[in-house]
């Protein structure tokens, strides 16, 4: 009889967790999941999937408009939130359904309740009691809003989590925060209806992004009447009654709202685990410390996806998991390289980027050539919209190497996936210009310029 009940117990049914437990026990492992909340994580559940249908709603306000300069003629559209609200939890029920049907289907034993790292090979579920001992244990929770740093009445506010429960659409909202996240929803919001103010304590949105991209995008925000609040921060929240709020701001006038949404950052979703006190090293926000092969301090314990803070996107977190059950239970060690990994920014003009930025490419040394092209699309000269894309490509200038592609405007998330392909496999600046262009598209600015930014 085996010293251990399972082979294989992962904490955090999400991306990761999920496709690290399909695959162990694909290649035979006893595998046991535990999920303290909906199977599926953060992205099925809170994150990619339903933000980006709220995104899909949001931009039907420009089709409409857009319609007319094609000849359309459309009656005054309206909108009713209960039933976008609603669509999407159904489809985000449905989503889970099939991720549990994975997990069944592939033998993965499911207990939905809380569970606590206890040693190196122990782990003890919260409500039924039960300990079970594991020759592996995977860390897989996943991150979590942080209302960081403490906002006095921050209570008063919600997070990304609530946002798609809201039982009314508002008519004001105040937005805190210049990452993606705030950006994205404030951008949505804007284009329901809302009145929409984006307050942050930086000077610009977008930190860690290319300087071109963050001012045009900020600038593109500002012109969808977003009221942009940069430098500054909120002293305090306090509840006016009646459903409105107010926030009182370091600088400037306070800002009245029905809904305040805090969205300044994310942790791991470490407290309360148990893994410190197991012998797990943790960083300085939670993080679980590991190696390239996901490898924590403790042998018998791995971590893969955001509770590790290295790139926190879905598909890197399904590719470390899915790395870490080869490796582990399958005899094929391989592992996830985070050196180059596309990412997009929902807003609306959307982001796509992959590779290096310009002053990461400086940073590192390279000598560079940078292209660059702006114009408004073929379908902005018909509707009259005031639409600009820009595209950017950061050459090193000794090897002719591609760093960085970065793209602001209609579609960039679908351009850039099929540019990672050409910049994760080396490609220079002479392949792509040697790439035939595709007429009439946006994207074929990307092989038709010819001539480097001058300084």
């Amino acid at each position: 009889m085996s010293e251990f009940d399972v082979d294989l117990f992962v904490i955090g049914a999400g991306s990761g967790g999920t496709r690290a437990a399909r695959i162990a026990a694909g290649h035979g492992a006893r595998v046991m999941i535990a999920e303290e909340d909906r199977i599926g994580g953060t992205c099925v559940i809170r994150g990619c999937v339903p933000k980006k249908l709220f995104v899909y709603a949001s931009r039907f306000t420009e089709d409409f408009e857009d319609a007319a300069g094609f000849g359309w003629t459309l009656g005054r559209p309206t909108f009713d939130w209960p039933t976008l609200r609603d669509a999407v939890a159904n489809e985000v029920t449905r989503l889970s359904g099939l991720y549990r049907k994975g997990l069944e289907g592939a033998g993965v034993a499911i207990r939905e309740e809380r569970a606590v790292v206890e040693g190196p090979h122990e782990v003890r579920l919260q409500k039924s009691g039960d300990l079970i001992r594991a020759r592996h244990i995977l860390v897989a929770t996943g991150g979590w809003p942080a209302f960081d740093p403490p906002i006095p009445g921050g209570e008063l506010g919600i997070s990304s989590n609530e946002v798609f429960h809201l039982p009314s659409l508002p008519s004001r909202m105040l937005v805190i925060g210049g990452g993606y996240i705030a950006l994205e929803f404030a951008s949505v919001f804007a284009r329901l209806g809302v009145a929409v103010t984006l307050l942050h304590r930086g000077d610009n949105v977008l930190r860690g992004f290319d300087e071109d991209i963050r001012t045009r995008l900020r600038d593109a925000l500002s012109h969808a009447g977003i009221s942009l609040r940069l430098g500054c921060t909120v002293d305090r929240i306090e509840d006016l009654g009646g459903g409105v709020k107010r926030a009182h701001c370091a600088s400037g006038a306070p800002i009245d709202a029905e809904v305040i949404l805090v969205a300044t950052g994310r942790r791991p979703h470490t407290a309360g685990l148990g893994l410190e006190q197991a012998g797990v090293t943790l960083g300085p926000i939670g993080q679980v410390i590991v190696d390239r092969d996901s490898a924590s301090s403790v042998p018998s314990i791995h971590a893969v996806g955001d509770v590790t803070n290295r790139i926190n996107l879905t598909p890197v977190a399904i590719r470390e998991g899915h790395a870490f059950a080869d490796t582990t239970f399958g005899g094929k060690p391989w592992r996830m390289e985070h050196g180059l990994v596309a990412s997009a920014v929902f807003t609306t003009p959307e982001i796509g980027t992959v590779g290096l930025s310009e002053q990461q490419a400086l940073a590192a040394g390279h000598e560079l050539r940078i292209f660059e092209s702006g114009f408004r699309p073929m379908k902005a000269t018909i509707s009259g919209r005031q639409e600009r894309i820009y595209m950017k490509l950061v050459v090193d200038a000794k090897t002719d190497k591609v760093l960085g592609v970065h793209i602001l405007g209609h579609d960039a998330g679908e351009i850039i996936q099929a540019v990672a392909i050409a910049v994760t496999m080396g490609a220079t600046k002479a392949d792509f210009d040697a790439t035939i262009a595709l007429h009439p598209s946006a994207a074929e600015e990307l092989v038709t310029m010819r001539t480097a930014r001058a300084g």
